[in-house]
């Protein structure tokens, strides 16, 4: 196994010196935020926080509050444009940004220069992590808007001395053969692109597994983690797939190593934590909260991202001694559908849907029938035999998830393609 680190030191501490390397961290950045950033000096002063140095060891994490995006969002429209949470000066920001939107109301988000660099070190340890480095070209295909994740990425190419190529402003065809034309050997996409993209490859007649990519780093959705869809992006492409994950307000977080033994969480840049959603007790799988370290002018505190893990704190194959998220993100806490009173997570539905190579594309949809819960799964199939994959995922769904789930056969190529974040999953509930 040839491993790579960004900072091997910091990636193979023991416990106890990332210990002591957080809280002398997280002085400096309380020590900073107290002094002149509005947001988070009123949070912590009305929490009884007056003083960094009152912050002595990881423990003391426990004394600060908790920030949901809500009150961010709820700043800003206070605050506007940008909100309250701002360390320094308007003219120290260099970089503005913007969440997705995917679960509600955007987020605008600012940078420093400092911070800006503190990104690109984040996605350093991603690239290494993967073992992606000088020798490689990595290909984006995406359209560069106003979502961190993609500039980020770009960043974080020239930290560790890679290639970096666009692909923006073409389509998918066009993407396809410039990152053949260019050699490249590593991808950057969300994992429904890199299976759109290999659909579009197959109708071309383009071989993807002699293109020479070697390397797929995916964020954006869970899918990288999700056993079915990573094999199926494996074997179109010939290449190792990367699971990231990360958030504009939060940084670029974790990362899948090549002993592939879950996301590691970069504690050399970040203060991880996991609750009980409802308690807010420490737990072992709950919600993922995170502190960044490193981004002085516009941090996040105890950030509770919504989104619910797995924690493993052994140490990995690789050497790293970073905690792992055991199945990468299992989903959004928020976004868990209820059915005839079952928990379900939408990975759930999309690892059983992947495990059938003949789906091409798929969606979910949940109604209300005679006051009844309905949840379909429409799919495209390709092959001489649908039915008999219709058959097999309604049996798998049904056994898996505890339910009856109705499998529907869509026509080939009217089930949306996604880009960015795939949306699968419709709720009719809602609106009745």
């Amino acid at each position: 196994m040839n491993v790579t680190y960004f900072d091997r030191a910091i990636e193979t501490a023991s416990r106890e010196e990332l210990t002591r390397h957080q809280t002398a961290r997280m002085q400096t950045l309380l020590s900073e935020v107290l002094a002149s950033n509005p947001f988070y000096g009123k949070k912590l002063r009305d929490a009884g926080l007056t003083d960094a140095r009152e912050f002595k060891s990881a423990a003391d994490i426990a004394r600060l509050p908790f920030t949901r995006k809500q009150e961010l969002v709820d700043d800003q429209d206070a605050h506007p444009p940008f909100g309250a949470n701002l360390t320094y000066p308007i003219e120290k920001y260099i970089r503005l940004h913007q969440t997705s939107g995917t679960t509600g109301k955007p987020l605008r988000w600012l940078d420093t220069r400092e911070s800006w660099d503190w990104w690109a070190r984040c996605w350093g340890a991603v690239y290494h992590g993967a073992g992606i480095g000088a020798h490689d070209r990595i290909f984006f295909a995406f359209s560069f808007g106003p979502f961190i994740g993609f500039w980020a990425a770009w960043a974080g190419s020239e930290k560790v001395g890679a290639l970096a190529i666009s692909g923006g402003a073409q389509d998918s065809y066009q993407r396809l053969r410039n990152l053949i034309d260019l050699n490249a050997t590593a991808l950057c996409c969300t994992p429904s692109y890199a299976l759109h993209l290999a659909e579009i490859a197959a109708k071309e007649k383009i071989d993807l597994r002699a293109a020479g990519v070697r390397r797929i780093v995916v964020a954006g959705e869970p899918g990288g983690s999700i056993p079915g869809t990573k094999a199926r992006i494996e074997e179109a492409w010939g290449a190792k797939l990367t699971d990231h994950t990360g958030a504009t307000e939060v940084g670029a977080h974790g990362f899948t190593c090549v002993a592939e033994r879950g996301v590691h969480l970069n504690e050399g840049e970040f203060v991880i934590e996991v609750i009980d959603p409802h308690t807010g007790k420490p737990a072992d799988e709950g919600e993922l909260v995170i502190t960044n370290l490193d981004r002085l002018g516009s941090p996040v505190i105890r950030y509770r991202t919504g989104d619910q893990v797995r924690l493993n704190r052994a140490t990995c194959d690789c050497g790293r001694t970073f905690a792992r998220m055991d199945g990468g993100i299992i989903g959004r806490i928020d976004q868990m559908l209820i059915v005839r009173g079952i928990n379900i997570f939408p990975s759930a539905i999309e690892a059983i849907v992947r495990e059938h190579p003949e789906v091409q594309e798929f969606a979910v949809v949940l109604d209300r029938v005679e006051e009844m819960d309905e949840l379909e799964i429409q799919v495209e199939v390709a092959g001489a035999n649908p039915q008999s994959v219709i058959d097999a995922i309604a049996r798998d769904a049904s056994h898996r998830l505890g339910l009856r789930v109705g499998v529907k056969l869509a026509t080939p190529e009217t089930l949306p393609r996604f880009e960015l974040k795939a949306r699968r999953f419709t709720d009719k509930r809602k609106k009745q």
